[in-house]
């Protein structure tokens, strides 16, 4: 695919009202996304048939399928992800966190923010007590379901 076309497609997808784009010519594939921040539109062009990804891609997923061994299940409450998102302690990146280890804290209090599809979502806690552990790293993915913090 030329320079020409390239342009043309990326300049029809700025003046729509679509956000993503994708066309496939032969072996080559293009991938128009918008909607991220200023300077952060992404453009993938893949070269290889999509036939050769997907060994990689089935051993990927062979991968994610197998057991994991449950670790023991740590006693206290736990404070579970009620969706998917990225996690973050504070609420500005320079700001102290909402929460330590050894932080007391009341029913409905903030102890983190889960940044989803642009939006932060604050989430309480839904126990009182004190923090005995923090189970995420600040700026980790997490999903639904995942525990964020034992509170004893």
């Amino acid at each position: 695919m030329d320079l020409r076309k390239l342009k043309t497609l990326i300049d029809l997808v700025a003046e729509s009202g679509i956000s993503e784009l994708e066309v496939t010519e032969g072996e080559s594939k293009v991938k128009i996304v918008k909607g991220a921040p200023a300077g952060q539109n992404q453009m993938v062009m893949m070269q290889a048939p999509p036939v050769a990804a997907a060994p990689v891609a089935a051993a990927a997923v062979a991968h994610a399928a197998e057991p994991i061994p449950a670790a023991a299940e740590p006693a206290g409450h736990v404070v579970k992800s009620p969706m998917v998102g990225t996690f973050y302690r504070s609420s500005a990146p320079g700001a102290a966190p909402f929460v330590e280890i050894g932080s007391s804290v009341k029913q409905g209090e903030t102890v983190c923010i889960i940044e989803a599809m642009k939006l932060l979502n604050e989430i309480e806690t839904d126990a009182a007590g004190v923090i005995k552990q923090i189970l995420v790293e600040n700026g980790q993915p997490v999903e639904f379901g995942q525990p964020l913090f034992i509170i004893g």
